[in-house]
């Protein structure tokens, strides 16, 4: 999945402009878009979101943390729509996410959907204690799917004044995203990019889109509609990219015992073969 389109978990209109969209995902957000005055009121709203879904895309919904008191009744409201999965946010590694597990076992077998089928994504950059167990997610649950990075609560969490200037991030931003990409590759899991606060600035948005797919992240979370067509794009391997790929399966298909081929005079090797692989499969799957 290349997008994340967030949706208020209260908002019907929001929600109806959203399923519109090519967004691959929808997350029905119960946590930081919706007022503490109507967290259970937004509960049953999202609950009939999930009735109305469209076909085309999956549904997660983003509980509140686990230290809120929160969860478990966020859970108990959706679960019987069957979501495709749970976003968790403040996630400080393995533990809470073998705590939601549990929840999701009990929950999957009261409303007689099929075991283990929920998956988890976990916003896993938004507090320091969460960046410091960035490498503590071996011995996750199987259920673990994809991690997401955020760079607003975890400025709040550091006392920074700005996460960024000119459209770039500061170090200890920048370090959260590369640990979250590189603890998604180590887990085996979808590395999603964070959201673009800048609405109207779409070319900032494509350039950081396909900096984070160059570099590893397979997807992108949103907060705007109008986003969703420029982070698809991004996310799809360019036809330079799978012309490329396709000379490097060749020349090595045509020589199955060499560790090495010469390419237009450069040096490929098996790792190179190996993303290029990615990329066609990615191309494949996506056109």
């Amino acid at each position: 999945m290349r997008s994340f389109l967030f949706v208020p978990g209260d908002s019907v209109r929001k929600f109806e402009s959203a399923k519109k969209t090519a967004a691959d995902a929808l997350i029905l957000d119960l946590e930081d878009s919706i007022a503490p005055d109507q967290k259970v009121a937004a509960r049953g709203i999202t609950r009939d979101m999930l009735d109305a879904r469209s076909p085309n895309q999956k549904n997660y919904i983003r509980v509140n943390a686990l230290d809120t008191g929160l969860t478990l009744g966020d859970l108990a409201a959706v679960m019987p729509g069957r979501p495709d999965g749970i976003v968790l946010p403040k996630c400080a590694g393995a533990a809470d996410v073998n705590h939601l597990a549990l929840y999701l076992d009990a929950f999957e077998a009261a409303s007689g959907i099929e075991q283990d089928t929920t998956r988890i994504v976990v916003v896993a950059t938004e507090t320091a204690r969460a960046v410091t167990k960035l490498l503590d997610f071996e011995g996750a649950s199987p259920r673990l799917w994809g991690m997401m990075w955020g760079a607003e609560d975890l400025a709040a969490s550091l006392g920074a004044s700005r996460n960024r200037t000119n459209g770039r991030y500061h170090g200890p931003f920048l370090l959260a995203r590369d640990l979250c990409l590189i603890s998604a590759a180590a887990a085996g899991v979808v590395a999603i990019d964070t959201i673009a606060t800048d609405i109207d600035d779409l070319a900032a948005l494509r350039e950081e889109a396909i900096a984070a797919r160059h570099d590893g992240f397979l997807s992108k979370a949103v907060i705007h509609p109008k986003h969703v067509d420029v982070v698809n794009a991004a996310f799809m391997p360019t036809e330079e990219e799978i012309a490329w790929s396709r000379k490097i399966v060749k020349a090595f298909a045509d020589n199955p015992d060499s560790g090495v081929v010469k390419i237009d005079g450069k040096m490929i090797d098996k790792p190179h073969l190996r993303a290029a692989e990615k990329i066609l499969a990615l191309g494949s799957r996506r056109r």
